[in-house]
């Protein structure tokens, strides 16, 4: 595995971790009902850990000495994470939720496997962090999902 394979796992989570953030707090801000309230209030909490990841990732970039992308790398990809035409769907929101948090786990798995293969420890340590993170998100929605109403 080169630097530039792994430097480029780092710009794609880069990039991840903003597009969750963007959709977490559309979310936040269109889910509607009573129903709404808990989950809205973790991704609200959610959002700041978001932005602590990217940060933390791009700080590693820099540290590769490789410079982080901005907004014209961008190319949304979470589809499902959208906002729900019907503002009281909450259950697709956590299905989204559930998609996307899937999706950065195979990311930072993938980046451990490769920050390991480089003998690259600190990259290595970085993504191990972050997909705990992104585990305990996943669990909490899965209890989301258990709990609240399907449409």
């Amino acid at each position: 595995m080169t630097t530039d394979e792994i430097t480029d796992l780092l710009t794609g989570a880069y990039i991840d971790e903003f597009e969750t953030v963007m959709n977490y707090q559309t979310n936040a801000i269109v889910l509607d009902g009573i129903h709404a309230e808990e989950v809205k209030t973790s991704l609200e909490e959610d959002i700041q850990e978001e932005l602590d990841h990217a940060r933390i990732l791009g700080e590693r970039l820099k540290q590769l000495d490789e410079s982080p992308p901005g907004s014209e790398s961008f190319e949304a990809n979470q589809h499902s994470l959208q906002p729900p035409e019907d503002t009281t769907d909450v259950q697709s929101v956590i299905e989204g939720v559930l998609e996307a948090e899937a999706d950065a786990i195979e990311t930072y798995r993938s980046l451990i496997e490769a920050a390991t293969e480089a003998n690259d420890p600190v990259t290595e340590d970085v993504a191990v962090t972050i997909l705990a993170d992104e585990e305990a998100h996943r669990t909490e929605f899965r209890g989301f999902q258990k709990e609240f109403p399907m449409d």
